[in-house]
């Protein structure tokens, strides 16, 4: 009997897939899920999904609004003004930027949604984009997928992190329309000072590049929350990205913003109105409030991580890895010893042996291969008992 040729066979997918592949822990978490399906219980201090709520206000402003009857249409590209507003301020209040809440302020569905709208609103096919190794793994597939060449600029940790721009000058510029930068730094935890800032802003305006500050870590573990913003004339060649997902333990709500000068702006709604179609109304209203939360809010929050960290620090000297205690962020970023092979390998070792996640340097860049990250959004217990079966994986 002849067997029945499926149609998709010969179906082939665009040629950009070609060079990106499945996000690392898309991957990862189906392995884990299959391994707890097999009756294993892993820990997975991997992704640093917040696991705190928001605040209580927040969510009854999203029960109320989700009530009425009229407030579940489609909704305008731009957020509504109420929003618009709330992050206005929320930069005035604990920045000290001023921005038009009407022509400077752009509400965003998540981060990654903000890199993929930039992206397609600077880059053609062919131009250059200068990427952090390590960095944020989605500035280096979402520039793939629009067909530009990637630079990556070295981050070392012996330079504090920041980007050597001795080196950069030295680099060919004449294709480059966009730098990513992310301060404070994901994975390593680096906070940029006002000094970086002002070199990121003047190289930027230098060469005509756009200079993007990738910012939702400033709240946590940080004293001193700073834009890049901050730098007179920087809205002229910059885009700050910021999210209530790390900051106000939103993950899921997807809710984030951009803010630069009004012609950036408009060209990135350009983009963004023929993508998608607004935000829930009731939610934004909702993270118009979570905005607003006073000082005491994040300190309690704040208060949380900093014990989970010293859980985290626990486990990392277990391991024999050297981290930076001035780090800042919802991770803890450490240095493997010399005689370990690498990061994924002891990143597997963990998995299979101990049924612990944390997430290996390398998927970060080439920079980042020598080190492992831990996620602080899990309970004090569950780091406890993470750090009991590495102790116990250790006398074996």
């Amino acid at each position: 009997m002849q067997k029945e040729s499926k149609a998709y066979n010969s179906i082939v997918p665009a040629r950009r897939l070609d060079s990106v592949s499945e996000y690392y822990f898309s991957r990862k978490l189906k392995e884990i899920a299959a391994m707890n399906k097999a009756g294993k219980q892993v820990i997975n201090l991997g992704i640093g999904s917040p696991d705190l709520p928001p605040s209580a206000q927040t969510v009854e402003t999203l029960r109320e609004h989700a009530l009425q009857a009229d407030e579940h249409g489609y909704q305008p590209y731009v957020g509504i003004p109420e929003l618009r507003q709330a992050f206005s301020t929320w930069y005035k209040t604990w920045y000290n930027v001023e921005t038009d809440p009407d022509t400077e302020i752009q509400p965003l569905i998540g981060s990654k949604e903000g890199i993929l709208h930039i992206s397609m609103a600077f880059l053609n096919p062919g131009d250059s984009v200068l990427v952090p190794d390590p960095g944020y793994p989605t500035y280096s597939s979402v520039s793939y997928l629009l067909d530009a060449r990637l630079i990556t600029y070295d981050l070392k940790e012996e330079s504090g992190w920041y980007p050597d721009f001795e080196t950069l000058e030295q680099t060919d510029l004449s294709d480059v329309k966009l730098m990513w930068v992310n301060y404070p730094h994901m994975p390593t935890g680096a906070r940029a000072d006002m000094q970086v800032f002002e070199r990121l802003v003047d190289f930027g305006r230098r060469h005509s590049i756009v200079i993007v500050n990738d910012n939702p870590y400033s709240f946590i573990l940080n004293d001193k929350p700073l834009s890049i913003l901050n730098v007179p004339g920087a809205k002229d060649i910059c885009i700050e990205m910021n999210s209530l997902s790390k900051s106000h333990n939103m993950p899921g709500w997807r809710m984030a913003m951009l803010a630069s000068n009004a012609q950036f702006v408009q060209w990135i709604l350009k983009v963004k109105s023929n993508i998608d179609s607004g935000q829930f109304k009731p939610m934004q209203y909702a993270a118009a409030t979570a905005l607003n939360a006073p000082k005491e809010w994040y300190e309690e929050m704040n208060n949380v991580y900093r014990s989970r960290r010293g859980l985290a620090e626990a486990i990392m000297q277990t391991l024999h890895c050297h981290y930076d205690e001035n780090q800042s962020g919802m991770f803890l970023w450490g240095k493997i010893p010399s005689d370990t092979e690498s990061s994924e390998a002891l990143s597997d070792r963990l998995l299979y042996e101990a049924d612990v996640f944390i997430t290996p340097g390398f998927i970060f860049g080439r920079n980042g291969d020598r080190y492992v990250r831990i996620s602080l959004c899990c309970r004090n217990e569950i780091l406890e008992e993470a750090l009991n079966r590495i102790q116990k994986l250790n006398r074996k």
